[in-house]
C-alpha cells in the first residue's frame, strides 16, 4: 500500500510547466474511436486515469501506443466490440465517454454505469436524452447502458435542463456523424470541452459555437486522422498557485492558460496573496495574513467544484472566518474531518463549508477520499508542522502527474513509501 509522507514547514519555491488536463485528455482518447486514421496525441498527462481510459479502447480493439510518457498514438480502424469492459468502466466516471463515440460510429455501444471519486450522485440520464433525441434507442440491462440506433443518427435540438460536462461532450461526439444539423443549447464551457471540440475539428467535424453554452454540429459521414496537443491542465495549477500562496512561497506555473483560471486568482488576490500573469504563466507569491474569503463553487468559468478542496486547505490558515458553498457534487465533503485531525477547524454544514481560520495545522495520519481532496490533503501537510502521512494515494495518482516529484522541486519534503503502516507498540 502506497503512502505520501510529508514533513511540513517548507515554503514552495520554484516554477515548473502545466501538464496535460485530465479532463480534456480523456475524453479526446475516447473521441478518438471516430477517426479512421491514426490519432496522435501530445501533452497526455500520465495519470492512473488515462492508463484506465486506453485500457478500455485496448479491450474494444483500439491500437494504443506510447511514445515517452506524453506522447500516444491511437488507431481505431478494427474496433472488436462495441462493449466496454465492465470491471475497467466502474474504475471512473469519464469511463462513459466512449458511448457516444461508438454510438455514432457503429451504431451501438454497451457501456456499464460508470464509477470513480465517491461525489455523490452523477448520473447519466441527460447523456441518453441526448441520445435518444438523436434517434438511438436505450436499453438498460443488468447494470449496463445500451444505446443503439436503426440507421445513421440524426440531427436534433437538444437543450440540456442543466449545465452538465459529461453530457455535454457526449452528446457533442455523438452529433459529429449525424446526418443533418444537431443544436446543443445550456452546454457547459469548461476549456475541457472547447479542447475537445477543436481536436473534433481537426478530424473532420463541423462545430460552430466553440467555447459558447451553443454549439451548432453539421454532421459529416466520416472523420479522419489528426494531431493534437492536449490543453494545459487547470485544476493542476491552481493547486501549485494554491500551494504556494499556503506555504507562504513563491511559485511559477509556466505553459499554462491563465484565463482559465481567472477565477481562483481573483480570490487569490482577495485572499490577500501577490498574483502575476504574464503570456502563457501565472506566478503567486503567498503573503500574511490569508484574508477569510466567501466562495460559491459554479460551471466554468465561475470557481470550479476541483479546487474546491484545495482552497479550503488555505483557508483553514486565513484570519476570521471563511465559507464555501458547494452546488456541484453534493458528496464533496469527506476530506473535512481529515483536516479536523490536522488541527482545522473546519465543518460541513448541509452544501457548505465554514473554516475558523487556526495559527497552525499539525502532522497526522490522513486518508484521502477522491483526487481532488487528495489534492488538498497534500497541501495542507505542506504547511502542517512535522509529519503527515496520507493513505489513499491511488486517488492521487489519478489526477496528478508525478506529484512528489514535482512537489520536491519546488523544495517540498514529500516522498512515496510502500508497505504495511507500522505497528503501534
Amino acid at each position: 500500500m502506497a503512502r505520501l509522507v510529508v514533513q511540513g514547514g517548507k515554503p514552495l519555491q520554484g516554477s515548473i510547466p502545466a501538464c496535460g488536463a485530465k479532463n480534456a485528455a480523456l475524453p479526446i482518447i475516447a473521441a478518438s474511436i471516430l477517426a479512421r486514421g491514426e490519432v496522435v496525441l501530445e501533452r497526455v498527462p500520465d495519470i492512473s486515469d488515462v492508463w484506465v481510459m486506453s485500457d478500455i479502447l485496448r479491450a474494444i480493439g483500439v491500437k494504443v501506443e506510447f511514445e515517452g510518457k506524453a506522447r500516444m498514438l491511437l488507431d481505431s480502424s478494427k474496433i472488436l466490440t462495441t462493449t466496454a469492459p465492465d470491471e475497467l468502466v466502474r474504475k471512473m466516471n469519464a469511463s462513459f465517454d466512449v458511448a457516444g463515440p461508438l454510438l455514432a460510429c457503429y451504431g451501438e455501444a454497451r457501456v456499464s454505469l460508470p464509477g470513480g471519486c465517491r461525489l455523490g450522485p452523477r448520473p447519466v440520464d441527460l447523456h441518453l436524452e441526448g441520445f435518444r433525441k438523436l434517434g438511438a434507442e436505450i436499453l438498460s440491462e443488468g447494470g449496463f447502458a445500451h444505446v443503439r440506433a436503426a440507421g445513421r443518427l440524426q440531427g436534433a435540438h437538444i437543450r440540456f435542463p442543466k449545465v452538465s460536462v459529461g453530457a455535454t461532450k457526449n452528446c457533442l461526439m455523438a452529433a459529429t456523424m449525424a446526418e443533418g444539423v444537431t443544436m446543443l443549447e445550456n452546454c457547459a464551457r469548461e476549456p475541457e470541452i472547447g479542447d475537445l471540440a477543436d481536436f473534433l475539428v481537426k478530424m473532420g467535424a463541423s462545430i460552430e459555437g466553440i467555447g459558447t453554452s451553443r454549439l451548432r454540429i453539421h454532421g459529416v459521414e466520416r472523420l479522419h486522422g489528426a494531431t493534437h496537443t492536449i490543453v494545459a491542465d487547470r485544476i493542476e495549477t491552481g493547486t501549485y498557485l494554491i500551494g504556494g500562496a499556503l506555504t507562504g512561497g513563491d511559485v511559477t506555473l509556466t505553459e499554462c492558460e491563465p484565463e482559465h483560471v481567472a477565477a481562483l486568482l481573483d480570490h487569490l488576490r482577495e485572499a490577500g496573496q501577490e498574483v502575476t500573469v504574464g503570456d502563457r504563466w501565472v506566478r503567486v507569491r503567498g503573503g500574511r495574513p490569508i484574508r477569510a474569503l466567501d466562495v460559491s463553487t459554479a460551471p466554468y468559468p465561475g470557481f470550479p467544484t476541483d479546487l474546491h478542496p484545495q482552497l479550503v486547505s488555505l483557508l483553514c490558515l486565513a484570519e476570521g472566518t471563511s465559507t464555501l458553498q458547494e452546488n456541484i457534487f453534493s458528496g464533496r465533503f469527506m476530506y473535512v474531518m481529515e483536516l479536523v485531525r490536522l488541527g482545522a477547524k473546519v465543518k460541513a454544514e448541509d452544501r457548505h463549508v465554514v473554516v475558523k481560520g487556526v495559527n497552525k495545522l499539525s502532522g497526522a495520519p490522513v486518508d484521502a477520499p477522491d483526487i481532488r481532496a487528495g489534492g488538498g490533503l497534500v497541501l495542507a501537510a505542506l504547511v502542517a508542522e512535522g509529519e503527515t502521512v496520507i493513505s489513499g494515494v491511488e486517488f492521487v495518482d489519478r489526477g496528478y502527474q508525478d506529484l512528489e516529484q514535482r512537489l520536491s522541486a519546488l523544495g517540498a519534503e514529500i516522498e512515496r513509501v510502500q508497505g504495511p503502516l507500522p505497528q503501534v507498540a
